[in-house]
């Protein structure tokens, strides 16, 4: 086993057909094209390990490494990560009705850094990149993803390619710059964005780190689940509201639940995932209405929360599985609903949400006047980056 990864790293496996893959090599997707999963030795885990002895020495959710595919803990390529904090959110901040229908708090992803959760995973995937010996890594992004992946690859002195939407939110577009990458604007959306990374690649030998196209970006993300657990003492909330795009972060949560639960470290019912989409492209609340485990391609997307603006997801039906699996819902919100969620909870508690989180507190206030949740249920709505970056679409 190479020194890149864990002892406790099986081996990586496809996330349709199961077929296995030695875990000391870089790859894309398997060999039938879909998602990597790295899978571990549980068992070892439960036996070496118990939540107390989680810390790791390091700051951050490197706490967690020894639940990730690293090695030498001395060679991480950090940017001084932080345990993000939950926000406790007054009802009345959602909704006017009145008495406690649910328990609320934000988890704000926007204290990473690059000021959003994208860190996480590209830190994962950065690091195991440089471990794994690759030297140029390429990136489709709506924005925040491209402007992490720019300022990790800066830090570990490797080449980085963006391809963004021309309509990407200008600050993104020039911390990508500010960090060296080279970055090209295209006249399409992400997945055609993707197209063009893709021939990059295939042509020039850069390694397509695209969501769910390579193993690791994955496990980074399984680190909110890891975070949120520990938080709630091992017992987590009943929902967690998930603003989907490409869905690493959902489908890396929901890991990280059976993993735990395996371990026997979660005391209660895992939590009813719910998928958070916008009307103007809502590929994956489609296809749950339908009940498909697939999405077509939602044409002309086109929404205020450009994170959340894929048309098309490779792993949609990992997104779709983890929902059902969970007791959960797929739901989507309109730009109106999602603006006035940004202006309601600013004005009244002084906590700027991103569109893509605004979106969480919209479904929330869908979900509660249409009485799809318990009354007197925990709920965390996820903040996926600081609201800072998103100043032109906060009046």
């Amino acid at each position: 086993m190479s020194e890149a990864f864990s002892a406790f790293v099986s081996h990586l496996e496809c996330s349709e057909t199961g077929e296995q893959y030695p875990a000391n090599q870089a790859y894309n997707v398997s060999n039938a094209g879909y998602p990597l999963l790295v899978r571990y030795n549980l068992n070892a885990l439960r036996d070496a390990l118990e939540p107390g002895t989680l810390s790791s020495g390091l700051p951050g959710f490197w706490r967690y490494s020894k639940l990730l595919p690293l090695g030498p803990l001395e060679q991480i390529v950090s940017l001084g990560e932080v345990c993000t904090p939950l926000i406790p959110l007054p009802i009345d901040a959602i909704t006017s009705s009145e008495g406690p229908p649910c328990k609320v708090w934000i988890k704000d992803e926007g204290l990473l850094p690059t000021g959003s959760f994208k860190a996480r995973g590209v830190s994962l995937a950065v690091n195991m990149a440089k471990q794994l010996g690759i030297q140029k890594m390429a990136i489709p992004t709506n924005g925040n993803a491209g402007a992490a992946l720019a300022a990790y690859g800066a830090q570990a002195g490797l080449e980085i390619l963006c391809y963004c939407p021309r309509d990407t939110p200008p600050i993104n577009v020039e911390e990508m710059r500010r960090y060296g990458a080279e970055v090209h604007l295209h006249d399409g959306l992400i997945h055609e964005c993707g197209a063009e990374v893709q021939a990059r690649c295939d042509a020039e030998g850069w390694f397509n780190t695209s969501t769910l196209r390579e193993p690791y970006r994955i496990e980074g993300k399984k680190t909110m689940g890891l975070e949120l657990a520990e938080q709630f003492d091992w017992q987590l909330p009943d929902y967690i509201f998930y603003p989907t795009g490409g869905g690493t972060g959902l489908i890396g949560m929901w890991k990280a639940f059976k993993e735990l639960k395996a371990m026997g470290w979660l005391s209660r019912d895992l939590p009813k995932m719910i998928c958070v989409q916008a009307e103007g492209c809502a590929p994956l609340v489609r296809a749950f209405e339908r009940g498909d485990r697939r999405a077509d391609v939602w044409e002309n997307a086109e929404t205020v929360a450009a994170g959340i603006r894929v048309p098309k997801a490779l792993g949609d039906f990992l997104v779709l599985d983890a929902v059902r699996e969970s007791g959960g819902y797929a739901l989507s919100v309109s730009d109106d609903a999602i603006r006035a969620a940004q202006h309601d909870i600013a004005t009244k508690t002084g906590f700027l949400m991103c569109p893509e989180g605004a979106a969480t507190a919209a479904a929330l206030k869908r979900s509660l006047t249409e009485g799809l949740m318990e009354p007197g249920a925990s709920t965390v709505l996820f903040n996926c980056a600081t609201g800072l970056k998103y100043l032109d679409l906060a009046s």
